[in-house]
């Protein structure tokens, strides 16, 4: 089975291509560049380098968020829009179960997040159990500071990983002490070679129906929504 994954539901561009469950090709750059200009160059070239041709791809797999709005749309925009021409499956993954795969051998908890802005983050809680990545706590939207309270009382050690770890590194250390874990920086970049075996085994969503799992709603959605709230009461 030959897999192309996508992922740009963050800083980080991400593009792989599996054959089953190894790495035939990768690219990775995890800089402020715009995505929407970067990604299909980006997968044509990864293509051309490890002589694949779109039609022999079997599968898309794509992050479908938390993360960025902008390029949570990006991503699976293009993966739904390939999948549509080809004629082939499609399948979003949890950007935080992505990055939970960089704690493949950690045994207690794995707690992937990314910055929400105001003390607020994107966040879940995993466990590799019988060589399974398993959701333990639901992804939700909170503050930094109920994960650690919640964390506190477990008494579990917690792997703690993040493309923005250095905001959030001193109050982790602080609340958990001994119980963090909190690895070297490669670490905290997820790879899109794990979202590509993520996605091997997962059913394969409705090409039309995929959506951006964007934990929260987008703050001109959630505008909008309250000035239509404000309206009716006034009505």
């Amino acid at each position: 089975m030959n897999i192309l994954a996508i992922d740009t539901s963050n800083q980080v561009l991400g593009v792989s291509i599996l054959k089953d469950d190894q790495i035939v090709g990768e690219v990775m750059t995890n800089l402020t560049k715009n995505h929407s200009v970067r990604l299909m160059p980006a997968i044509e070239n990864l293509m051309n380098e490890v002589a694949l041709k779109p039609d022999q791809l079997d599968r898309i797999v794509v992050a479908k968020g938390p993360g960025s709005y902008t390029g949570v749309r990006i991503g699976i925009s293009t993966a739904k829009t390939m999948a549509w021409a080809l004629n082939i499956p499609v399948v979003g993954v949890s950007s935080l179960e992505v990055l939970a795969y960089q704690g493949r051998f950690f045994s207690d908890y794995i707690c992937p997040f990314f910055d929400a802005r105001r003390g607020l983050v994107f966040t879940g809680l995993y466990q590799w159990i019988d060589h399974k990545l398993v959701n333990v706590l639901e992804e939700k939207n909170l503050l930094m500071d109920d994960v650690l309270k919640e964390l506190g009382i477990k008494k579990k050690s917690v792997l703690f990983l993040s493309p923005d770890i250095s905001i959030y590194k001193e109050g982790i250390q602080q609340s958990l002490g001994e119980l963090a874990v909190i690895p070297e920086g490669p670490y905290h970049i997820p790879q899109a070679g794990h979202l590509g075996l993520a996605g091997i085994t997962k059913e394969a969503d409705s090409t039309h129906t995929l959506t951006p799992n964007y934990l929260r709603l987008a703050e001109a959605e959630s505008n909008w929504l309250r000035q239509q709230k404000g309206n009716k009461n006034h009505g």
